[in-house]
């Protein structure tokens, strides 16, 4: 590491201690942009970088609601409205018991340099609380995100804010939240994007994230001009990026083998078909129920519980295959993870969740130069759409499917031409670490250099 990160990061870790997501996400995008301030010493002397690494605002207040037994419950509630150099605040709400400050951060920085990718105009921002979904009954999930909005209300707004979904909150709580909003502030805006199909929302929405990380797979692949066809792939998580990541693998010739939630993971090796896809959609989205009745339903595949294990490893990452796409959480792919999806045979990455390998998995991954997207660029996808809705919401007018999912791809080939693009001009082809983390923050840089010391 550079003088430079060392000195950054003993100065990030004494102001934000005990914030080792958000320590990590900065490191890294540190790290690539000690090749862009040798370069331009303005970006240096107007602290740029240290202005994006402090959020322009942190909001962190209580939501308590009534329970169904008519106890009062108590959560805490954030919003990190993170860098609005180029548009406004854009980041998703997460539902969660593990949501504290620091995840919210990371998250928050991250978003900065994904939007700014998309080549859309937002900037970024992240929320949420503890409160925890799973569980609970559709009325309490209601008194919740209403209690929630009622405070998020004053600080968010079209031109402002624009909260999105997030892990915990889907279409249902997009919807609670949005009624909400409107009861407050007597308005329908665009203030929220994931809304449902009737009352503003966008098609590809739900689909985004998941088809953008594939689309994203597919043009690393064709740089060696090759494709997903008949390739095997390996897919954690169960949600919405892992549903729509499967029926995009498969749509393009692919063959999915695994899907997980939090207590296990399925391993099916004669692969997921459009059929067993639907049982998981139905098993989740509806029934709200565990991977594990997949393979009580299905006897090709076999189930592994990793409620109690004490292995070093997540046994997901080691079966043979050539494409991995993580799409669960933070952190799941560690050092030996990396280690054993290189020795199965994968030499393609491309990452649904935020930031899901850790910073040593990273490093293997470079170290061997396979095709590695990082989140970033991978699942902007998502965001983009987002941005879409947006957009259709301002010109009060409906795209088709067709049309959506056309910009989709061409956001998705722009981000991984910007990804390409930049590292070779930084003089690390190839690196799409790099590539996404000085692509994004080149233009958020620019703005912030225009707009003054703000």
């Amino acid at each position: 590491m550079s003088d430079f990160v060392n000195s950054l990061m003993a100065e990030v870790k004494a102001k934000n201690p005990s914030e080792p997501e958000f320590h990590q996400a900065v490191q890294e995008v540190a790290e690539s942009l000690s090749l862009v301030l040798e370069r331009h010493p303005e970006y240096s002397s107007a602290k740029i970088l240290e202005r994006i690494i402090e959020p322009e605002r942190v909001l962190m207040f209580r939501a308590p609601w009534l329970d169904d037994q008519g106890n009062v419950q108590v959560n805490r509630g954030f919003r990190i409205e993170m860098n609005s150099a180029i548009g406004p605040y854009k980041g998703g709400l997460r539902f969660h018991p593990s949501v504290n400050l620091g995840i919210l951060k990371f998250l928050a920085f991250e978003q900065v340099f994904k939007n700014s990718l998309t080549t859309l105009p937002m900037g970024g921002g992240k929320g949420g609380s503890d409160f925890n979904p799973k569980g609970k009954s559709d009325n309490e999930v209601m008194r919740f995100c209403q209690s929630f909005m009622t405070e998020l209300a004053r600080h968010i707004g079209p031109n402002t804010d624009i909260p999105a979904g997030d892990i915990g909150v889907g279409g249902r709580e997009i919807g609670f939240l949005f009624g909400q909003y409107k009861r407050l502030r007597n308005e329908f805006t665009g203030v929220l994007t994931g809304k449902g199909i009737n009352w503003g929302g966008s098609l590809i929405r739900p689909e985004a994230t998941g088809y953008g990380a594939v689309y994203f797979a597919a043009e690393m692949l064709g740089t060696r001009n090759e494709t997903l066809e008949g390739k095997t792939c390996l897919v954690s998580g169960s949600g919405n990026v892992s549903q729509y990541t499967t029926e995009k693998i498969l749509e393009l010739g692919g063959k999915v083998v695994t899907l997980s939630d939090s207590s296990g993971y399925i391993y099916d090796e004669e692969g997921i078909t459009k059929e067993k896809l639907n049982f998981v959609m139905e098993l989740k989205n509806i029934r709200r129920g565990r991977i594990k009745e997949y393979a009580e339903k299905y006897k090709s595949a076999v189930y592994t519980s990793l409620m109690e294990t004490s292995l070093d490893h997540n046994p997901i990452w080691d079966h043979p295959a050539a494409c991995a796409f993580p799409s669960a959480t933070e952190n799941e792919i560690n050092r030996d993870d990396a280690r054993n999806l290189i020795n199965n045979g994968v030499y393609v990455v491309s990452e649904g969740a935020n930031m899901p390998t850790t910073a040593e998995g990273v490093k293997i991954f470079l170290d061997k130069g396979i095709l590695y997207g990082p989140g970033k660029a991978a699942n902007a996808g998502g965001v983009a759409v987002s941005g879409l809705e947006m957009v259709q919401n301002s010109m009060r007018l409906p795209w088709t499917r067709e049309e959506v999912d056309n910009r989709l791809q061409h956001i998705m080939k722009s981000i991984h031409r910007t990804c390409v693009e930049t590292a070779e001009r930084f003089e690390t082809p190839g690196n799409y670490v790099n590539g996404a983390n000085i692509g994004g923050f080149l233009k958020v840089a620019d703005a912030m250099l225009d707009l003054g010391v703000v």
